[in-house]
């Protein structure tokens, strides 16, 4: 959509002495015979995402508009007017800038480590991640509304939780716990998120067969490091499964006391 002022996509900033860091502003911070140096201090609840950037040239009654180039503007967590700030940086190392770790899997009595490259400084994932957040389901229904949230950290996280699974729109992977993974790959097989985002994106955001729990989780970390929000993969056990919000799990049996697969939905897994 084109940006305009009412939904925060387009932004009108004068140069001035010096910088507001509450606010969109500029400031000259050299001036040369042939060049000047403008130093730009985005708004700490500025909206995430692909700007152009246009500079206005003006003369007694005439005015010039001429388009410098493009910048990608992300969530900051390094600063503190930021809704993400972290205060503590070998957290933000790790939970921003490392692009390595391990995800557990197994159950509470047998834990396993699986290595994962998360990636997320690798070329074009960033792009990647900027489409994804293109493809949800609110910004097809409403960009404009959709675009004015997403200086939001909450309202991203959960627009790229709804986009890591396919069950509602073209996620990036599908689910399959059937043990059948022909056509696909087995999600045990995946070691990293960059392979998968790469195919999402190269076959026109087309749901990567198969993920479970845990490769939805490390590819959903992959996303929001990139966009700047701090996150980690955290893997429970005994998670109990309630289908139906009634907080109890549900259990059905016939009169011999043999368990009905098909009438008990919950589980404890």
């Amino acid at each position: 959509p084109w940006p305009d002022q009412p939904s925060g996509t387009k932004v009108i900033f004068p140069i001035t002495k010096a910088l507001n860091r509450r606010a969109w502003s500029a400031a000259l911070e050299s001036n040369g015979s042939e060049s000047v140096v403008i130093v730009i201090m985005p708004s700490p609840n500025a909206i995430i995402g692909q700007y152009t950037l246009k500079v206005q040239l003006s003369k007694g009654s005439k005015a010039a508009v001429y388009q410098l180039g493009t910048f990608v503007l992300l969530f900051n967590p390094w600063c503190a007017d930021d809704d993400v700030f972290l205060e503590n940086e070998p957290k933000r190392q790790e939970y921003i800038i490392n692009d390595y770790g391990f995800v557990y899997q197994g159950n509470h009595k047998w834990i396993s480590s699986c290595p994962w490259n998360f990636g997320q400084f690798e070329e074009d994932i960033l792009d990647i991640s900027l489409k994804l957040l293109d493809k949800n389901l609110n910004y097809l229904k409403d960009a404009f509304k959709d675009l004015s949230c997403r200086n939001n950290a909450v309202y991203i996280s959960r627009v790229v939780c709804a986009m890591i699974n396919s069950n509602d729109d073209n996620g990036v992977l599908q689910g399959n716990w059937s043990e059948d993974y022909e056509n696909g790959t087995n999600p045990s097989s995946w070691n990293g998120s960059i392979a998968i985002l790469r195919q999402w994106y190269k076959a026109d955001c087309h749901p990567v067969k198969y993920g479970q729990c845990w490769v939805f989780a490390a590819v959903m970390c992959t996303v929001m490091r990139c966009l700047g929000i701090p996150s980690r993969v955290v893997t429970n056990f005994n998670s109990a499964h309630d289908t139906n919000s009634n907080l109890v799990i549900d259990e059905y049996y016939d009169s011999s006391g043999k368990k009905l697969p098909r009438e008990s939905h919950d589980s404890i897994w």
